[in-house]
């Protein structure tokens, strides 16, 4: 991130340096990669937290999943609490979720834009914090939710 503002910095200068650096950049978000690169350092959607997972979308900002029924992952952040989407049959993070329920939203059913995962934990800034496979490993998602929400409620 510092090397991104310095490198703005030294771009905005009056100077032939500058002015030259311009030239490049402008050359660079003329193609579609030089834009998709621009675009992904100034939304901070490339940067990708180590959670400690090797699942490639924990530690990355949560896509904006539905729900079959049309509910929005974004909906479901709007009170501040983070967020467990059960995408499995058989609702198998019901009950360990609710251990939670004061620190995280619940939320089942299929997934519109099902990305192959069976279940995701979405921190309440919007970073995934854990994701399960098509059937979901309720101690790891257990293990994962205490340590970003404390301990379940008794």
């Amino acid at each position: 991130m510092l090397d991104w503002t310095r490198a703005q910095a030294a771009a905005m200068k009056p100077d032939p340096h500058a002015q030259a650096i311009q030239g490049v950049i402008r050359d660079l978000i003329g193609t579609r990669d030089g834009t998709t690169y621009v675009f992904e350092k100034v939304s901070g959607s490339s940067i990708r937290y180590d959670l400690g997972s090797r699942q490639p979308l924990v530690g990355r900002n949560a896509p904006d999943l539905r729900l079959g029924d049309g509910t929005r992952l974004g909906d479901l952040m709007r009170d501040g609490r983070g967020v467990a989407l059960d995408f499995s049959l058989d609702r198998c993070l019901h009950g360990s979720a609710m251990g939670w329920e004061s620190r995280m939203r619940y939320a089942a059913g299929p997934a519109r834009n099902d990305l192959g995962l069976g279940a995701v934990l979405v921190r309440p800034d919007g970073i995934v914090a854990w994701a399960g496979d098509r059937a979901p490993d309720r101690e790891a998602f257990e293990r994962a939710a205490g340590h970003w929400f404390g301990s379940p409620a008794s």
